[in-house]
């Protein structure tokens, strides 16, 4: 009887430490797990009761229930530009119309505006999908849970291909929308779109896929109207706009408003098939058609933010027609459908692979290809390295072949050139300031309850302190977000100007914390 207790007591120690080392390295490897493996890891620990769709009446009542509490309302907001009371403006400018945030900078007069959009949380630690356009610009994230609280965000990464943004909050253990499958998305499904559009409370609306692969150009005008503001002069023969966005949006008629922008599309079953991003419209507010960014390509934007700080962007190394009857006569051909080839780029992918000017590709790994969109979002999915598998026609034959992707290395060398504009401008920036400053003493901090500062010694005419009328003895504790406590971290806090906005956080001798945003053009 003592042997069989023994073993019995040793079984179950044994037991507690295999489960309390799986815990412990469970907990050391969801750092580097996908946002999919940490919801597959949650629902194997925590296994919920599958929900059928309705063959009949539809009914998404457990759809509805198991996703609102992951739906977040985001408001943003924008120092010195001017908010909108109506739903006026361009109507064609759907990002503006859609989201209601102005695009150029206002008078210093103004207050700083206020914009609000929808979210969804795909991760019980915090991480939430939006739109770029939610967030993009805005020096203060608001998120605002189904429970009420409200939380501030950071911004994890930001894609304006894709109009998709990963933001974090510091929370635990909240709801989520799992992940669904937009390849498997079909035309005439039951979808439900949740946000909270026109400043209501959190809205579920019902319709149906109308259509996938949808392209409306409104990214790539997006993409355009910055790069124009970028340089500051109009597009030459000589610079080229670049196109580099990707759009293949599930197109929907659910009802989708001003605020649901970034909330997420669903399907019967309650998974997430996609995050709305625009909507078609003569008036500015719905008039029939949603779009929404499919999910397959969420999950690689938001894995690429987690693993690489950005996304990492396979390349053919072509550019192409898309074929219909009026192009194959223009090229003087017969196939109506597929891609035609018109350059192939030295040193690329598919220079390498043996692809020419002329050839036709008609599928990606044995999927037929019928427009742009189906390849650019397929290939966007992938990273430098992944081999694909094109179909392609020549002399009127058909034939295979693999083709390694290249890293988009013009990303890379306009982020080098974006990096040294930066430094070069951060020097600039400081000298525009016309200030003096000095490492606040430990005596000072201790005395205003502050952990990092640097005084205000001077105050130059003509400079930017001057005109806003900054007083010497301001101590300045942050500048754009940073602990500030002395000149070269004031000089390296300026490179992170946004907008040509300088954020200063600063407390004076007697009084409570001071906020400035100051626009370094005046």
């Amino acid at each position: 009887m003592k042997k069989l207790g023994l073993t019995l007591l040793t079984a179950l120690v044994g037991g507690l430490i295999a489960v309390g080392g799986y815990k412990l390295f469970e907990g050391k490897q969801e750092s580097k797990m996908s946002f999919e493996e940490r919801q597959e890891l949650h629902y194997v620990n925590n296994p919920v009761p599958n929900v059928v769709s309705s063959t009949g009446n539809p009914d998404f009542t457990q759809a509805a229930a198991m996703v609102a509490p992951a739906v977040v309302h985001i408001t943003t907001t924008y120092p010195g530009r001017s908010g909108s009371s109506s739903y006026g403006g361009d109507p064609m400018d759907l990002f503006e119309e859609f989201f209601g945030m102005p695009r150029q900078r206002q008078q210093r007069s103004q207050p700083p505006a206020q914009a609000t959009g929808s979210g969804v949380i795909i991760s019980e630690d915090g991480y939430i999908v939006t739109n770029n356009h939610v967030v993009v610009d805005a020096n203060k994230i608001e998120v605002q849970l189904t429970d009420k609280r409200i939380v501030e965000a950071k911004i994890i990464g930001r894609d304006p291909n894709t109009d998709l943004a990963l933001i974090k909050i510091n929370e635990k253990g909240l709801p989520f929308v799992r992940f669904g499958n937009s390849d498997e998305v079909r035309i005439g499904e039951w979808v439900l779109a949740v946000g909270y559009p026109l400043g209501l409370e959190s809205t579920v609306t019902a319709g149906i896929v109308s259509a996938t692969g949808r392209s409306t150009g409104i990214i790539a005008r997006e993409l355009q109207q910055r790069q124009f503001q970028q340089r500051g002069y109009p597009q030459s023969d000589e610079e080229p706009m670049i196109n580099t966005a990707v759009e293949s949006f599930i197109q929907t008629d659910a009802v989708i408003n001003k605020g649901n922008s970034g909330g997420p599309l669903v399907n019967a079953n309650g998974e997430l098939i996609g995050i709305n991003s625009n909507i078609m419209t003569p008036t500015g507010t719905y008039a029939g058609y949603g779009f929404a960014v499919p999910v397959n390509l969420v999950k690689k934007i938001a894995d690429d933010f987690i693993k690489f700080g950005r996304v990492k962007r396979g390349l053919i190394g072509i550019t192409f027609t898309e074929l219909n009857p009026a192009a194959a006569k223009e090229l003087e051909i017969s196939d109506v459908n597929g891609l035609y080839i018109r350059d192939v780029v030295d040193n690329g992918a598919a220079k390498e692979a043996g692809l020419k000017e002329g050839d036709i590709i008609t599928k990606l790994d044995g999927r037929t290809i019928t427009s742009s969109s189906d390849l650019q979002e397929r290939i966007y999915r992938l990273r430098p390295g992944d081999k694909v598998k094109l179909t392609y026609k020549r002399d009127g034959k058909e034939r295979d072949v693999t083709v390694t992707l290249k890293e988009d290395t013009s990303a890379a060398e306009r982020e080098a050139e974006r990096d040294s504009e930066t430094k070069r401008s951060a020097t600039e920036i400081y000298n525009k300031l016309g200030a003096g400053f000095v490492p606040a003493n430990d005596a000072k901090k201790k005395e205003l309850g502050i952990s990092s500062g640097v005084v205000v010694t001077q105050v130059h005419q003509g400079g930017l302190f001057d005109y806003f009328n900054v007083q010497r003895g301001l101590v300045i504790t942050h500048i754009n977000g940073k602990p500030v406590n002395n000149s070269d971290e004031v000089e390296s806090a300026l490179a992170d100007s946004e907008r040509g906005i300088v954020r200063i956080v600063g407390v004076p001798q007697r009084g409570s914390r001071v906020e400035l945003n100051m626009p370094i053009e005046y």
